[in-house]
């Protein structure tokens, strides 16, 4: 594991020791250099579990010193990288904060890859092409929604925001319509176009189409304004702040 936050590396610790009891689980590694030693010095192992940021710069700088052939499962607040860490050798993609499902999706993600070649190594190559034939061919353009009595789809074009509370995830449309949808935010966050769509955090996905304003908050966070009501306020922490404004501005 490569995560420069040692409280956040032993949470992943713990979670994934939960989806996968008996895990031999080297690290917290901090820093570009200390996983390079430790790839080096050791045998390939069967997954590797890695923070983007890390101490001592990004860790696609890794890929560039020493040959991987392990899979990655990239963690990270920063939604930003994601092709680029596809193109590394990428088996999975999670956002911070991470819950069980996410980790629990990972490894089934890797499982498919593995059957697809019948358990055998994993080498980077073949991972690259067994990604683009598992990505979608295109993203959603409407969500099937129950509503009434009756079966009803609601376009994407027209949501406003996502998210969950209590294990449901609702939609919630540019006019204000709510619909609950069967599917998991981190599902639906996959699902649409990222440059169309925001996770701000673990309870919500936003439209660009539906942000009215946004301005500055305590502690470096960021207070965004929907066109719509939301029960709560809608905050990007200081850690997201910086990929949440460049997302905003590329529009």
């Amino acid at each position: 594991m490569l995560e420069d936050e040692l409280k956040t590396g032993r949470a992943l610790i713990k979670l994934i020791s939960a989806v996968r009891p008996g895990s031999q689980i080297a690290g917290p590694l901090q820093r570009v250099s200390s996983a390079v030693d430790y790839l080096s010095a050791n045998a390939s192992p069967d997954l590797i579990f890695m923070d983007i940021q890390l101490a001592d710069g990004i860790s696609f700088e890794i890929f560039d010193q020493i040959n991987v052939d392990a899979p990655v499962v990239f963690c990270t607040a920063y939604d930003e990288y994601a092709l680029r860490a596809f193109k590394a050798n990428g088996v999975d993609y999670i956002l911070k904060p991470f819950s069980e499902e996410t980790i629990r999706a990972a490894f089934a993600r890797l499982e498919k890859i593995g059957d697809a070649i019948g358990g055998r190594q994993l080498p980077a190559e073949m991972i690259r092409q067994l990604l683009q034939t598992d990505q979608p061919a295109s993203f959603k353009q409407s969500f099937l929604v129950y509503n009434k009595g009756k079966y009803t789809t609601i376009a994407v074009a027209d949501i406003a925001y996502v998210f969950v509370r209590n294990e449901q995830t609702t939609l919630v449309t540019l006019e204000g319509g709510m619909f609950a949808i069967d599917r998991s935010l981190d599902e639906a966050t996959r699902q649409v176009d990222g440059k169309f769509f925001f996770r701000l955090n673990r309870q919500y996905l936003i439209s660009f189409k539906a942000i009215k304003e946004v301005e500055h908050f305590f502690a470096r966070k960021l207070l965004i304004r929907l066109t719509v009501q939301t029960d709560e306020k809608l905050l990007v922490g200081k850690d997201k702040s910086t990929a949440f404004l460049r997302w905003l501005g590329e529009r």
